[in-house]
């Protein structure tokens, strides 16, 4: 199966996105289509032997929309799609209110009490009158004639849109005004007070409104991405022959050297190779504090140098910078859809084709059942038709997941998909790997004990351990190095597999290992045995040192619990979520580690294999299961859990077996992205209130129910003002989440 996204153009609602997907969808070879609204993109899974892109670009012209292959390098950016359409939107309305202003005004003026000259009052000129109506109005139906073009076309192909209804509507009105003309230029002035010019140009003027107002904010949906586009470098200054050589950001390769002086952006993703500075990752990671670089440190590209020079290797550059896939993750968690998007869409797909069955019932028992003139009857039918607009609907979901989606990338957690947004809320158990996850993954001197005064125990070990590659050997020679003791000349250095290591310092046999190793030289342990009894009961690993065969010292070691773990289970637990951890230490260890941040419940002694039994027995017994891992032993298991989260650095954006990367490794921020995914679908669920609601509510009176009554009857230009702000509304409350406190 192949993937492909294409820009779509002439959407303007639900009904919309879901015409073409079902026109796409019944092409043969086509796995799935999903079209966002919000972003106009339309992601396809298809089988390029059966169909090919043409065929797609076919199918969505005969469903009366344009489809062109979306090419990131070659294709308008979002942000200047966003702003070409809004300034064409805005040259528009512009153009329609200096029209529909004077219309309205001698129109209405009249009825109420504003002066009008005497060759403009329909009681002593209704041909001019109606004249100089039809004549302001034309360039109003003009200006507005995609309202025309989209909607009769999707009329015609018989999936009608909100267009549909608008251009019905006004059509309507329009050539009942034009038979009421003709009647004035017969004689007949009394039809000088029933034209319905003002309602045309008024109605098309308010939705350009809506539009305007819409397109702008829409726009604001998606700061998260336009803030991380604007953060690439566009030119790199290279090293070439002891020179300076500034060149364009596409033109950099892996292994260029580059220089970064202070204040400077990151071009691309390197190592650092000489230099030392502090840069700002806030942008990347949501860690507001620098962090502090020197030779061999990692360096990525849109962060911005702080005061210092740096030279760096490239190792990354283009699509494959961490830069641009966090941009890909965010994209790709817009375009696809929420399950929740699926209520919009099953109600849009029969919404309008109802509400034009409404309208023409509504006119019709109006004019028969209760006697109204036509003029009545038709203007009732137009109302229905006007305030129906199903776009409120369409925008429901996709902005409330652009927003969401944006303001976690904005804190460094990235959700791979829109449907994980949703998701993520419902979990009621979170299984947490230990090491890298609960702990920081890098083991150090906890404590260390001398039994000797007259020698320095942990200089010598240190000595020793220095020629050593395991990890706990370098926690050791780390922590002396930072107590301020000079490394000593180690010879005759052996290492004892499974036991420990053996070599001579200072003229003295040193055995530095674990418990085995000190019997199997026969070397009493009484000294140590109030202190290793301590260090095991808190999960602590030993490491005992011996020379001239007697113990002189105990260090201890320990994987130590990340300062946040603690605080970030007591909030789950808060949150009725229950936390696991699962772990291929021993069980005294890990039952150290959980009862040190509050986890009662423990999964010890597993391999990276037998974790996928431990998610799938989990998921057995009804659980909602998200696993929290540092993305490489724990790879089987993300990808069996519900969810997936990944912890860590950015090494882990691009690991395909979670659902959500956390850039930052603090545990905290699993609380944010769980605070996200649930403020996200509040906020849905609000959107898709207030869109039904006001669809039930709006459409009686529109039909005039309360007129039946003795109340008011809803006036077409009213209809197609609260028509134009409801889509305005629901976006203003997807932009709220922007606020919400994480």
């Amino acid at each position: 199966m192949s993937e492909e996204v294409f820009l779509i153009d002439g959407m303007t609602c639900a009904s919309c996105a879901l015409t073409v997907e079902n026109a796409v969808k019944k092409l043969d070879g086509i796995n799935s289509a999903v079209v966002n609204l919000t972003t106009e993109k339309m992601t396809i899974d298809y089988d390029a032997g059966k169909v090919d892109e043409a065929a797609v670009s076919k199918a969505v012209a005969d469903a009366g929309y344009g489809a062109k292959v979306y090419n990131p390098k070659t294709a308008e950016s979002q942000e200047d799609r966003e702003e070409h359409k809004l300034t064409a939107i805005k040259k528009r309305l512009f153009w329609a209110s200096v029209f529909t202003i004077p219309l309205f005004y001698i129109s209405m003026g009249s009825m109420i009490g504003l002066p009008l000259p005497g060759f403009l009052a329909p009681e002593a000129a209704p041909l001019t009158y109606a004249g100089i109506l039809l004549l302001l109005t034309i360039p109003v139906v003009l200006l507005s004639r995609n309202f025309y073009d989209n909607g009769f076309r999707s009329l015609f192909k018989g999936h009608p849109n909100m267009d549909s209804l608008v251009a019905l509507a006004t059509t309507a009105a329009f050539l009942y005004s034009l038979y009421g003309t003709y009647h004035v230029y017969l004689g007949h002035v009394h039809h000088a007070h029933h034209l319905y010019y003002e309602s045309v140009a008024v109605i098309l003027t308010l939705i350009t409104l809506g539009k305007y107002f819409e397109t702008l904010s829409k726009g604001r949906t998606s700061d998260a991405i336009k803030k991380l586009m604007h953060l690439s470098a566009k030119e790199a200054v290279i090293l070439r022959d002891d020179k300076e050589v500034r060149i364009p950001i596409e033109d950099v390769a892996i292994g260029d050297h580059i220089l970064v002086k202070p204040g400077e952006k990151i071009p691309v993703d390197g190592r650092v190779l000489s230099g030392h500075s502090a840069i700002d990752e806030s942008m990347l990671t949501g860690e507001s504090i620098p962090i502090e670089k020197t030779a061999d440190s990692p360096v990525y590209g849109g962060s911005i140098n702080g005061q210092g020079s740096l030279v760096f290797e490239a190792e990354k550059v283009g699509s494959d910078t961490l830069l641009s896939q966090i941009i890909k993750l965010v994209e790709d968690a817009q375009q696809t859809k929420a399950p929740i998007a699926k209520i919009a869409d099953k109600v849009s797909g029969v919404f309008v084709p109802v509400i034009i069955v409404i309208a023409l019932l509504t006119g019709l028992f109006w004019y028969f059942v209760i006697g109204q003139d036509f003029t009545f009857s038709m203007t009732v039918s137009v109302a229905v038709l006007v305030i129906a607009c199903p776009c409120a609907l369409g925008l429901a979901t996709p902005t409330a997941i652009m927003v969401g989606t944006g303001r976690a990338a904005e804190n460094g957690i990235l959700y791979k998909r829109g449907d994980v947004l949703e998701l993520a809320h419902q979990m009621d158990t979170i299984v947490f790997d230990k090491t890298g996850t609960i702990t920081q993954g890098k083991p150090e001197v906890v404590n260390s004990f001398s039994y000797r005064s007259d020698v320095s125990v942990l200089q010598l070990t240190a000595s020793l351990e220095a020629l050593s590659e395991h990890p706990l050997s370098q926690a050791v020679v780390d922590y002396a190095q930072k107590e301020g003791h000079t490394l000593l000349e180690a010879k005759d250095f052996t290492s004892l597999t499974g036991f420990g290591l053996k070599g001579r310092v200072a003229g003295i046999e040193l055995l530095v290992g674990n418990e085995k190793l000190m019997l199997q030289n026969h070397i009493s342990l009484e000294k140590a045995e109030s202190d290793f009894k301590q260090a095991t009961a808190k999960g602590q690993t030993p490491i005992f040192v011996a020379g001239g065969g007697q113990l002189l010292g105990l260090m201890t070691i320990a994987d130590k619990v990340k300062p946040d773990s603690k605080a970030t289970v007591k909030a789950l637990q808060d949150m009725g979520i229950e936390a696991v951890m699962l772990t291929g230490d021993n069980e005294e260890t890990a039952k150290a580690i959980a009862k040190e941040v509050g986890i009662t419940a423990v999964i010890s002694q597993v391999l990276p294999q037998e974790k996928t039994q431990a998610i799938l027995d989990l998921q057995a017994k009804g659980k909602k299961v998200a696993m929290v891992g540092d993305g490489i032993n724990d790879a089987p298991a993300l990808a069996t859990a519900d969810i997936g989260i990944s912890m860590g650095s950015g090494t882990d954006i691009a690991m395909e077996s979670a659902d959500i990367v956390l850039m930052k490794p603090a545990m905290l921020d699993i609380i944010k992205a769980l605070k996200i995914s649930r403020a996200t679908i509040i906020n849905v669920k609000e959107n898709l209130f207030w869109a039904f609601i006001y669809n039930i509510l709006s459409i009686p009176i529109a039909m005039g129910v309360l007129h039946l009554f003795g109340g008011p009857l809803l006036d077409p230009m009213i209809a197609g003002l609260a028509m134009s702000f409801s889509s305005v509304s629901v976006v203003l409350n997807a932009l709220r989440l922007k606020i919400v406190k994480l």
